[in-house]
C-alpha cells in the first residue's frame, strides 16, 4: 500500500467562500497533508484573494447576481492542464457534480484515474434555483444526472448513514459507498472564549439562542424564528444570534418585526470561520431548523463548543444528535421546537447532561480519525480502479416519468374554477 498519495480535491468553492463544503474540503486537506500526503486543491479563481496555502490552483470565474455572491467556475485552464501530468496524481476526489466536477470526471478518464464523489447535500432540493423546468421535472432531471454522475465514479462518500439509505433506495447503489462524516478540529471550539463577543454585543447575562447557515429558504429560518419568539414570550431575557448572510435576510428581519422580537433577534451577517468559535461559546444554547443537511455540520461544532442542541428532526442533523442523550430533536414545526428549546430552558440538569453528552459523541468526529478513513477509502478507489470496477447505479432508478401533456394543456373550465376556489 502506498504510504504517501497524490491527491486532487475538485471543488466548486474554497477560500474565501463560507460554506460547509469549503469548510469540509479543508479539513480534510489539512489532516491529509499532516499524515504525510500530498494534497492539491483545485477551485474557482478568486479576486483580491490571495491563497496563504500551497497547491491550490484557481479555474477562472465569473460572478453573477444570480450565483449568490459565490465566484462560477469556469472549467478551462490551458496551465492547469499542462501542470496535472506532473503531479503524479494517484486519485482525483470531487465535491460537486457539475462545473469542476465535470472537469474532474474528465480528468480522471484522461489520465485513468480512480475518482471519488463526496454527496454532499440532496441536490434536487436545491431546483428552485434553477427555473428552466417545471419544478417537479426538474428534480427529476438533477437526480437522474447525478445518478449517472456517481455511475463514472470508483467510490462514493456520503456524510451520513440516513444518505447511505437513501442512495439505496432511490439509486440502488449498495457496493462503493462509506459513510464518513466531515471531522472537526475540536480545538478551535474548545478552547475559544466568548466573553468578549458577549461585551461586544451587549449581551450581559441575557440568555442567548444562536444558529449558523446560509440565510436561504432550505434553511427553514421561519419556522426557526417563530420557534424562538413563542419561547421569548416566557424569557424576557432571551436572544437570538443568527450568523450567515443570504437573500433571505430582509423577509426574515421583517418576520422579526411581526412577531414584536425584532429588538432580540441580532443578525450577524457572514461571521469569518475563526470568529465562529467564539459566537458559539458566547452563546448558551443552538438551535437549527433546517431540513435539508447531509449531515449537519454546524450542529457537530455547536456540540464541540459545548452547547446543548436543539434541532428538527431531519436527515444529516438526526444522524448526528441522539434524541434525549445529546441534544433534543423536534418536529418540522415552530410549535414542537418551542416546547423543545423550552425543556432546556427550564431544566439546568437537562442542559449540563445534554452537553457533557455532545462532548463524547462529539470526540468521535475526530479530523485526524475521519482523514485516516478517508485515505482508506482512496487506496480501495485505487484497487477498484485497476480492477476495473466502478459505482453500479440502477439505470431505473430514480425512475423518470413525467405526464408533458398535462403540463402542456391549456387549463380548461374545471381548472379556471379550481383556481379561483383556492
Amino acid at each position: 500500500m502506498k504510504s504517501r498519495l497524490h491527491i486532487a480535491l475538485y471543488s466548486n468553492a474554497y477560500h474565501p467562500v463560507i460554506s460547509g463544503v469549503v469548510r469540509s474540503v479543508a479539513a480534510f486537506r489539512q489532516a491529509l497533508t499532516a499524515m504525510g500526503h500530498n494534497v492539491f486543491v483545485f477551485a474557482q479563481g478568486a479576486t483580491d484573494y490571495e491563497d496563504e496555502e500551497p497547491f491550490i490552483f484557481r479555474y477562472p470565474a465569473l460572478e453573477l447576481p444570480l450565483t449568490h455572491n459565490i465566484p462560477l467556475p469556469v472549467p478551462i485552464s490551458a496551465f492547469i492542464d499542462r501542470v496535472i501530468p506532473h503531479l503524479k496524481l494517484d486519485v482525483i476526489h470531487s465535491h460537486h457534480p457539475a462545473l469542476l466536477g465535470q472537469t474532474a470526471v474528465n480528468k480522471a478518464e484522461e489520465h485513468q484515474l480512480p475518482l471519488v464523489f463526496t454527496y454532499h447535500t440532496r441536490y434536487e432540493e436545491y431546483s428552485h434555483y434553477l427555473r428552466l423546468l417545471p419544478q417537479e421535472l426538474m428534480k427529476k432531471v438533477i437526480k437522474r444526472w447525478v445518478g449517472d454522475y456517481m455511475s463514472r465514479c470508483q467510490h462514493v462518500v456520503v456524510p451520513a448513514g440516513s444518505i447511505q439509505r437513501m442512495l439505496q433506495e432511490e439509486y440502488g447503489i449498495v457496493e462503493r459507498v462509506t459513510v464518513l462524516p466531515t471531522g472537526i478540529d475540536l480545538t478551535p471550539f474548545q478552547r475559544a472564549d466568548g466573553r468578549a463577543v458577549r461585551q461586544q454585543q451587549g449581551w450581559g447575562q441575557d440568555r442567548v439562542i444562536i444558529s449558523v447557515g446560509r440565510l436561504e429558504p432550505e434553511k427553514n429560518w421561519p419556522t426557526l424564528i417563530t420557534a424562538v419568539a413563542r419561547v421569548m414570550a416566557s424569557y424576557p431575557d432571551l436572544r437570538l444570534a443568527l450568523l450567515g448572510g443570504g437573500d433571505e435576510r430582509p423577509e426574515l428581519e421583517a418576520l422579526a418585526g411581526e412577531l414584536g422580537v425584532a429588538e432580540r433577534v441580532y443578525f450577524a451577517g457572514p461571521i469569518p470561520m475563526s470568529q465562529v468559535p467564539a459566537y458559539l461559546k458566547a452563546a448558551d444554547l443552538f438551535c437549527f431548523a433546517s431540513i435539508t443537511e447531509t449531515q449537519g455540520l454546524v450542529t457537530m461544532e455547536a456540540m464541540a463548543a459545548g452547547l446543548p442542541v436543539v434541532a428538527v428532526r431531519a436527515t444529516g442533523t438526526a444522524d448526528v444528535i441522539e434524541d434525549g442523550i445529546d441534544g433534543l430533536l423536534a418536529d418540522n414545526d415552530s410549535e414542537a421546537l418551542a416546547a423543545a428549546l423550552g425543556r432546556i430552558l427550564a431544566d439546568d440538569n437537562l442542559a449540563q447532561a445534554l452537553r457533557q453528552a455532545a462532548g463524547r459523541k462529539v470526540a468521535t468526529f475526530a479530523i485526524e480519525k475521519q482523514a485516516q478513513k478517508l485515505a482508506e477509502v482512496y487506496h480501495q478507489a485505487m484497487a477498484d480502479k485497476a480492477a476495473g470496477h466502478s459505482v453500479s447505479v440502477d439505470v431505473a432508478k430514480p425512475i423518470f416519468t413525467f405526464d408533458w401533456q398535462q403540463w402542456l394543456r391549456p387549463p380548461d373550465e374545471s381548472d379556471r374554477d379550481d383556481a379561483v376556489a383556492a
